[in-house]
This record gives C-alpha cells, structure tokens and sequence, in this order.
C-alpha cells in the first residue's frame, strides 16, 4: 500500500473566511476546484505535488452540512509549528495547545479554524 490516505476535506461555513485563515497561517494559496456537484459544491484546494509522499485536499462548503463537528484530525507539515502557529490568533483560530514534543517523531500543535474545526501542525523541528 502507498500512503493510506488519498485525500481530505475540511468542512466550513464561511469559505472565504476559511479560506483566508489557511492561507495566512500556512502562507500558501489555495485554488478553485470544479464543483463534482454541479453548483451546490463550493471547494478550494490546498497545493499538492503528487510526484511527493502525502495527500492534498479541499475546504469545502455544502449548504446543510456544518462544519466543526468531525471526528478526523488532519495534520499539516511545517518545518517549525512555532512559525505557523504565531499566526494562528490573528488568523481568527485558537490554539488548543502550542507547540509540544512528540518524542522520536517531532512536534505538534493543535488548534481551532475559524469554523470550529480542530487540525494540527507537524514538524520534526
């Protein structure tokens, strides 16, 4: 088996608020998806390079589905969670917990998206 996950989506209620807290926080861009739906699926994709080991996936906003109540935590690399998580709060997120050790396999934090959604920040520094 290559990597056991292919893909995610982050559910939100206000997607260019949503939007614009993971751009400023992972300092990256996120793209328009064509809507699989025809018209009543609003998406924007995170960067993905699929020539490198991990997955990609989408904020994504249906009308009826809330956001904030999943069960799967998704994890974004980082070369420093210290780096992305200063800029968490004045994103509009909350940090459950800053940066922490892991042990052998690096560091996290976990906070809170604008939707109320949890995610975490990995890195091995």
């Amino acid at each position: 088996m290559n990597n056991p996950i292919s893909w995610f989506e982050i559910y939100v209620n206000d997607m260019a608020r949503a939007k614009a807290f993971y751009e400023t926080i992972l300092a990256i861009k996120l793209s328009d998806l064509t809507d699989p739906a025809n018209g009543s699926v609003q998406m924007k994709a995170f960067p993905a390079n699929m020539e490198k080991h991990g997955a990609s996936g989408a904020l994504v906003h249906i009308a009826g589905v809330e956001a904030g109540n999943n069960s799967v935590l998704v994890y974004f690399a980082c070369d420093d969670t210290a780096v992305e998580e200063a800029r968490i709060e004045a994103a509009g997120g909350k940090v459950q917990r800053s940066k922490f050790s892991i042990g052998d396999y690096g560091f996290i934090t976990l906070a809170l998206d604008t939707e109320g959604n949890m995610f975490g920040l990995h890195s091995l520094a």
